[in-house]
């Protein structure tokens, strides 16, 4: 990285008619950049965490010993990116255990409970109350940095009202954000609204302003084609070839999201999907994660969460040939047909956030990449899916942690450790101290340990 005396603002946007467009980091920028983060020793770090619904097979997924991490079936999905994969067995979920008076409800206590460590109240009214959730406890320590305190995406429906479970309100099930113990944060899941929030369109919420732009079929990056090429006659050769891949990374998402509403229109003329959704879950997938990773490349936000799908969906993924609802498919009754496509779905969640692994690995970012200086949790609240369990969850830990987390290894917390103790140690490694965090009992120790 070449460090100049003359420098780009961090906030340096580009600015067309009507639209603006965050930059990624430049070495330009690299000074105003040091001074921010104090050292190049102590880079921006970033939280994600992202949730798979009603468990997985743990027979596929844990590896058998402990240390040097040995792939399994399911974790070979992610394997390029084995040295930065951090797989922790052995930790409970007690905030999820049905009290005396709970009944039903499983789902929605699993789902609540997973970034929170709070047992959700029964309610199926308005009267909801969970816990906030770690993400939102870092995300306030971070706010004044970013444009974006934090982002919640999701791949299908998260209503935040109604009833979804029996005595439980979709509050529950439609997010993984709590800013407080009362305010569930929505979810979003459409690609257009998304990339119009982070890169702006118009500079208005007047429907009449954005179809005047749609009219003339211009782009965001046509609208400030000028901004950039003033900017590119002020910068070297490096941060023009930077530049050029971020351009032509959003040009890409851009013309997807066109594409889904083009063939949204045609294929599917009565649907309840918004539009920018496309019909392929793989191509939604793909264009909000990576979304994220230029949320994140242009500093927009440093934490994020994303639900790939909520508890109780029913959702079918016939393209890998399951086709029964997912729900239903995840009570197998150790039946071995369902456990195998239990498995494969496990797998095809697993492919689709390698792909988001990828970009951030690919996208440098000061002295590494993204993925070095991030911390992305991933896992369900469930471990056996045919009896609800909330113990033993299956998490993996990925990115480096700026330095913070030894990976490439498997390890096994001490029976009866809680998860929140592993999201407390996230949230210190992000610069947040805090002596407790929802039912936590200490700090899980392990995560720096070679």
């Amino acid at each position: 990285m070449i460090l100049t005396q003359k420098h780009l603002s961090r906030r340096t946007v580009l600015r067309g008619a009507g639209a603006s467009l965050a930059l990624p980091l430049l070495d330009g920028m690299v000074p105003a950049y040091a001074a921010l983060r104090k050292t190049a020793a102590n880079p921006v770090r970033r939280m994600g965490a992202v949730y798979v619904p009603m468990g997985v097979n743990m027979a596929q997924w844990t590896p058998k010993k402990t240390g040097a991490l040995e792939l399994t079936p399911t974790l070979q999905a992610v394997a390029p990116f084995r040295k930065q994969m951090l797989v922790v067995s052995g930790l409970d979920m007690e905030t999820a255990v049905p009290g005396a008076e709970d009944g039903g409800g499983q789902h929605s206590r699993v789902q609540s409970s997973w970034l929170t460590g709070v047992h959700a109240k029964k309610t199926d009214g308005p009267g909801f109350e969970a816990g906030t959730t770690m993400d939102q406890f870092v995300a306030r320590a971070m706010e004044q940095e970013t444009q974006f305190a934090s982002l919640e995406m999701a791949l299908e429906s998260v209503d935040l009202v109604g009833a979804c479970e029996i005595g439980y309100t979709c509050a529950y099930t439609g997010t993984l954000a709590w800013r407080t113990p009362k305010t569930p944060l929505p979810m979003e899941t459409n690609p257009r609204v998304l990339f119009e929030r982070l890169f702006g369109d118009s500079g208005t919420t007047d429907a009449k302003a954005r179809l005047a732009r749609d009219q003339k079929n211009k782009s965001l990056l046509d609208s400030v084609a000028g901004s950039v090429k003033r900017l590119q006659r002020n910068i070297g050769p490096s941060d023009n070839a930077k530049l050029t891949d971020y351009l032509e990374s959003v040009r890409d998402i851009e013309r997807r999201i066109q594409k889904a509403e083009e063939q949204a229109g045609r294929e599917l003329p009565v649907v309840e999907q918004p539009a920018g959704v496309p019909a392929s879950y793989e191509e939604h997938a793909k264009l909000m994660f990576e979304l994220w990773a230029l949320a994140w490349q242009t500093d927009m936000t440093r934490v994020s969460t994303f639900m790939m799908a909520r508890e109780l969906s029913v959702r079918t993924y016939p393209d890998i040939g399951v086709t029964e609802p997912h729900h239903p498919l995840s009570h197998h009754q150790d039946n071995p047909e369902k456990l195998a496509k239990q498995a494969k779905l496990n797998v095809y969640h697993l492919r689709l956030f390698s792909h988001f692994l990828q970009k951030l690995a690919s996208t440098p970012d000061g002295d590494g990449s993204l993925l070095d200086h991030s911390m992305i949790l991933y896992g369900s609240g469930m471990s056996n899916s045919n009896l609800h369990l909330p113990m033993n969850l299956p998490l993996v830990v990925m990115g480096g942690g700026a330095g913070q987390i030894s990976s490439g290894r498997h390890i096994r917390a001490k029976a009866g450790t809680p998860v929140t103790n592993l999201q407390l140690a996230l949230i210190e490694k992000m610069g947040v101290p805090m002596e407790k965090f929802g039912d936590s009992t200490g700090k899980l120790n392990l995560l720096s340990d070679i």
